[in-house]
């Protein structure tokens, strides 16, 4: 596992998964209790995304789609301001300049700007986001480094599964575009956390988080945090996941103390 950056730490090592037109600030402030970040979002930046956007919601999705994107993102985080939690946004865009704009948004309020490489619904391929977008390296490179010149720091949300990809090598080469993070759906290939693991990057696990079982296998696999998704809304899920980190990490220092202390006694 890489050690976790400077820059970018939170307590508990519990995220909320962003979740489309639900993850708001109203919905991260219930979950604060248990959970140490929250990714809001996704919110559709440009034209297109936003086009996108509105077919989904057309076909019973549900979708942020205020009038102003950017004074939407600023003002949920000026709601959040005063919580313990980290905050992130998770955005979508078919352009580049967008993408900077948010960055600089959140740059301002300590916020992580988090680049969708995630989605799939085809009305979101189409316009280059998404899984699109994770597909394109180069280009998910280029809005990494536009939303890290403005000072932000960069997560970049993917999938496993997708044919052509190979997110190890992906992983390091939005390192070296100057993310900090990368949140990485599983699907069921929850081993590809080990092969992301071995870039500089701090590691945020999803996909079926729910209590002790998936926690363990993440965190054993690399991941430096789990995040939570559908279930971000049950406080028993939750809590159950709180606890299951912390116990987790609890054993690691544990093991890492007596190790030093038999390496004292040699």
């Amino acid at each position: 596992m890489v050690e976790s950056e400077p820059e970018f730490e939170f307590e508990p090592r519990v995220a909320l998964a962003s979740l489309s037109g639900e993850s708001d600030a109203a919905w991260a402030r219930a979950a604060a209790p248990h959970a140490g970040m929250a990714f809001l979002g996704g919110i559709a930046l440009d034209a297109e995304s936003r086009a996108a956007a509105r077919d989904l919601v057309a076909r019973d999705r549900t979708e942020f789609l205020p009038d102003d994107p950017l004074a939407f993102v600023a003002g949920e985080l000026d709601a959040l301001a005063e919580t313990d939690l980290r905050v992130g946004v998770n955005v979508r865009s078919a352009t580049v300049e967008p993408v900077r704009e948010a960055a600089a948004v959140c740059a301002d309020r300590g916020a992580v700007l988090e680049v969708n490489a995630h989605c799939r619904q085809e009305e979101l391929r189409a316009v280059g986001c998404g899984e699109s977008l994770l597909r394109d390296t180069d280009r998910l490179c280029e809005y990494v480094a536009a939303a890290a010149d403005e000072g932000a720091t960069v997560s970049a949300k993917v999938r496993a599964e997708v044919d052509g990809v190979d997110l190890a090598e992906t992983a390091e080469r939005l390192a070296g575009a100057g993310a900090s993070t990368i949140h990485v759906d599983a699907m069921d290939s929850k081993a590809v956390v080990a092969e992301v693991s071995e870039a500089p990057l701090f590691v945020v696990a999803n996909n079926e988080v729910r209590g002790e079982e998936s926690v363990r296998e993440y965190l054993d696999y690399g991941a430096d945090a789990v995040s939570v998704g559908r279930p971000s809304t049950d406080p028993r899920v939750l809590r159950d996941v709180r606890a299951a980190v912390d116990e987790w990490f609890a054993g690691r220092e544990g093991t890492e103390t007596a190790a030093g202390a038999t390496e004292g006694r040699r």
